[in-house]
């Protein structure tokens, strides 16, 4: 079963459905946002997805907004504060890839403009091209984290069947 035919099965404001619906394939164009989802995605790792979910708006207050500048510049105390945090995932190397991260989308922001005009630039890439840019420019990547975090945000496509009344939403958005 997909997880589009496995939402249709929930009620309206499971986690799953909101997310499938509202914001699973949808393209976004806030580099914060953008670095979240990232977040997001590397913290799933080893986990269930309905995990993270149910957990992303702690992540979101643990993570300064995800505000990318707040978070390249955490320090120890920082660090502490968030493997103290019951609220998130409280993995030592997820945390320091998070900073890591937020310091690369930086850098990125500088020559590129943005992380969006970044990943933008190399729209067209294979999945096996993402995954080798991208474990070269950031921490805690592998093939399952950078497919889901460019499908989740446009960037890949196989986030919905094409059945599903979102994908045929999203096709609508891309063409207009």
């Amino acid at each position: 079963m997909s997880y589009c035919d496995y939402v249709k099965t929930l009620p309206k404001d499971n986690v799953h459905r909101v997310y499938h619906d509202f914001h699973y394939g949808f393209p976004i164009d806030n580099d914060d946002e953008l670095f979240g989802r990232f977040v997001l995605e590397i913290n799933q790792a080893g986990l269930s997805w309905d995990t993270i979910l149910k957990k992303q708006e702690h992540f979101r207050n643990a993570y300064s907004h995800f505000n990318i500048r707040k978070v390249a510049g955490y320090k120890e105390k920082d660090i502490d504060r968030l493997l103290g945090d019951a609220g998130i995932i409280r993995n030592k190397l997820k945390i320091h890839a998070a900073i890591y991260n937020a310091q690369q989308i930086l850098l990125l922001q500088k020559e590129f403009g943005s992380f969006k005009q970044w990943l933008d630039f190399h729209a067209g890439f294979t999945k096996e091209e993402w995954v080798r840019l991208f474990k070269t420019t950031f921490h805690f990547t592998g093939g399952e984290i950078v497919g889901e975090f460019l499908m989740s945000t446009g960037y890949l496509g196989g986030a919905h069947v094409p059945d599903c009344s979102v994908y045929k939403k999203l096709s609508k958005m891309k063409k207009g």
